[in-house]
C-alpha cells in the first residue's frame, strides 16, 4: 500500500509542475462547479488471497470470481484552480461472488453484495484546445450494504454472509470535451482501485469461513457533464 501512495502522490507532483505553468487563466475555472452524469461499467476481481478460517474444509485450490455490473452514478468536481478540482461520486454497485476453481464453478457463494466505493479523488486538468484530460488520485472507502448467503452455501447451513469495509486507493485518468460555449461537455473516466475485504460466511453464531479478497475493481464511465 506504501508503494501505491507513494505512485499516487508522484503522479499527481509530476502533473502539476505543467499544470500549474499557466496561471494566466487561473481565473477562468477557480471556483467552478463540474456535475457528471455517467454510465459506469464496474469490473471487479474478487480472487481469494488468503483463506483464514476453514471449517467445512474448502479445498486449497478454491479460487473465486465477482461479477461485472453497469450503474449509473453521478460525480461533482469543485475546481479549487483553473487547473486543479476535487472530485467525489455518489453511486451504488451490486456484484455476486462465485467459485471459478476448487468447487462447483459458477456455484454463487455470495448474492446481491451492494457497494457504496466512497471516493474523493483530486486531479490536476490539463487543456489542449478541445479536449481537456486529466490525471488524479485519492483515497476510497469501500462500504458494503448489504449482501446474501450465495444459494450454494444456503443447503450448508450458512445463515449469513459478511464482507468487510476497507479503505484503499484510487488512481484516475480521463478526458472532458466541451461542446459549445455553455458548459455543457462530453466526459470518459477510467479509474483503477487498489482494495481488499475479508468475506466471512456463518452458521448461526459460529463463524464457519473466512478468505481475503483482491478486489481493485477497474471502473469506466462515460456520460455528459455541465460546469457552471
Amino acid at each position: 500500500m506504501k508503494r501505491i501512495l507513494m505512485l499516487g502522490g508522484a503522479l499527481l507532483a509530476l502533473a502539476a509542475t505543467p499544470a500549474m505553468a499557466d496561471d494566466g487563466n487561473e481565473s477562468d475555472r477557480a471556483g467552478d462547479i463540474q456535475i457528471k452524469v455517467l454510465g459506469t461499467y464496474v469490473a471487479p476481481d474478487g480472487a481469494i488471497t488468503d483463506i483464514t478460517v476453514n471449517l467445512p474444509g474448502l479445498p486449497a485450490t478454491t479460487q473465486t470470481k465477482a461479477n461485472d455490473n453497469v450503474t449509473p452514478t453521478i460525480a461533482i468536481e469543485w475546481f479549487v484552480t483553473d487547473n486543479v478540482s476535487i472530485e467525489t461520486i455518489a453511486g451504488i454497485t451490486q456484484h455476486d461472488v462465485d467459485a471459478t476453481a476448487g468447487l462447483a464453478a459458477g456455484a454463487e457463494l455470495v448474492s446481491d453484495a451492494k457497494l457504496i466505493p466512497a471516493t474523493v479523488t483530486a486531479k490536476v486538468h490539463f487543456d489542449l484546445g478541445g479536449v481537456k484530460p486529466y490525471v488524479g488520485a485519492g483515497p476510497a472507502l469501500f462500504l458494503w450494504v448489504g449482501d446474501d448467503p450465495g444459494a450454494a452455501t444456503v443447503p450448508l447451513g450458512v445463515t449469513e454472509t459478511n464482507l468487510s469495509n476497507e479503505l484503499g486507493l484510487a488512481l484516475q485518468a480521463g478526458i472532458d470535451v466541451p461542446v459549445g460555449d455553455k458548459g455543457f461537455g462530453l466526459s470518459l473516466d477510467v479509474k483503477r482501485y487498489f482494495i481488499d475485504t475479508t468475506a466471512r460466511w456463518y452458521v448461526g453464531n459460529t463463524l464457519a469461513i473466512e478468505t481475503e479478497h483482491q478486489l481493485d475493481p477497474w471502473v469506466i464511465s462515460a456520460g455528459i457533464a455541465y460546469r457552471f
